[in-house]
């Protein structure tokens, strides 16, 4: 099978940043199935570990990276009750092995999700990653019930990214909560509010923007940008016993002590928590995709594509990771093979 990878972590200004290459078709084992792929979508994951996996080395074997996936089954493992030769399915993947950016990929079935039928495969491929977190982060994490929580405030930092865009709609039309977003350019405001925001906000003043809409804390606060840069900021506008969510992870310790007198919480989120530690609840990420599925086709949620390249190629990889590292893209980038 053709597959893309790198052996070793390099700018993307130079040639053997990726690279293109004949591999095994894997065979499916167990719970895996082996799955034909038809579109990929990126995340800032992806160069993230672009960047940093084979720094200063080079590996025996091209890395595959790559976590998100849409195809049709082509075999299943001894294991597999869940699908079938020839569904459609889409999935975020499993980060401790090989990615999706290739025609074919070893995936547990139990972190697979059926293919919404009313989007096109692109359309698709954009959310599994992104609506596994959103979906984590508002109900696993905080654990918001849209009975009891429903008009509470929810602050979303990064609201035009990928993660942002799927948890806007998620907060509001799911949960029922009243959404502030943060934005700064034109076009990134216009696409929060297409998402379904109530208010948009600056992220350059935004203890200012937030208090200046009437809100002087709110009920909870999802981080998809910088835990570092915005620590402080969030335990000023974070209501007491309301709660912190973060995604981004953090290269120096949360001053946690800092939410003592608010008594308010905080977590983290990964949604490869589940595969990586094989947890009991495991299944649970194919229950939540066929959820996300049904929303998409009832209408409910719309897909969060914005850009769509055609061809497995090192070339449109580094193309996507390039618009990615820009840290300007608004939604998601799918590439189509």
């Amino acid at each position: 099978m053709k597959a893309i990878g790198f052996k070793t972590s390099l700018p993307l200004t130079v040639q053997d940043s990726f690279i293109e290459f004949e591999a095994v078709k894997p065979i499916p084992e167990a719970n895996d199935l082996l799955v034909k792929i038809n579109a990929i979508s990126v995340n800032p994951v992806d160069f993230k570990i672009r960047q940093n996996s084979a720094v200063n080395t080079v590996l025996e074997s091209p890395k595959i990276i790559g976590w998100d996936a849409v195809g049709v089954v082509e075999a299943v493992g001894e294991r597999v009750n869940l699908f079938k030769v020839g569904d459609e399915v889409y999935y975020a993947g499993d980060i401790t092995k090989q990615g999706s950016n290739a025609e074919y990929q070893i995936i547990d079935e139990r972190i697979v999700g059926r293919k919404p039928k009313t989007l096109t495969n692109t359309e698709a491929a954009v959310i599994p990653l992104t609506g596994l977190t959103a979906w984590e982060i508002l109900f696993d994490r905080i654990r918001i019930n849209p009975e009891k929580d429903k008009g509470k405030t929810v602050l979303i930092i990064g609201g035009a990214g990928g993660v942002g865009s799927i948890a806007i709609q998620l907060a509001k039309k799911i949960a029922g909560l009243t959404v502030i977003a943060t934005a700064s350019r034109p076009e990134t405001i216009d696409w929060c509010k297409k998402q379904g925001a109530d208010h948009v906000v600056n992220h350059k003043d935004l203890i200012s923007s937030v208090r200046e809409l009437g809100f002087q804390y709110v009920d909870f606060i999802l981080d998809f940008v910088d835990t570092n840069s915005y620590w402080d900021i969030m335990v000023e506008l974070i209501k007491p016993q309301g709660h912190i969510a973060s995604i981004t992870g953090s290269s120096d310790p949360i001053a946690l002590n800092k939410l003592k007198n608010k008594s308010a919480s905080f977590s983290w989120e990964l949604m490869y928590t589940r595969s990586m530690f094989q947890t009991e609840d495991m299944h649970e990420q194919h229950i939540i995709l066929n959820k996300i599925a049904d929303l998409l086709d009832n209408g409910t949620l719309k897909t969060t594509l914005n850009e769509t390249l055609s061809g497995l190629t090192a070339d449109n990889l580094k193309k996507a990771h390039q618009l990615l590292e820009s840290g300007k893209t608004i939604g998601k980038i799918a590439i189509k093979f």
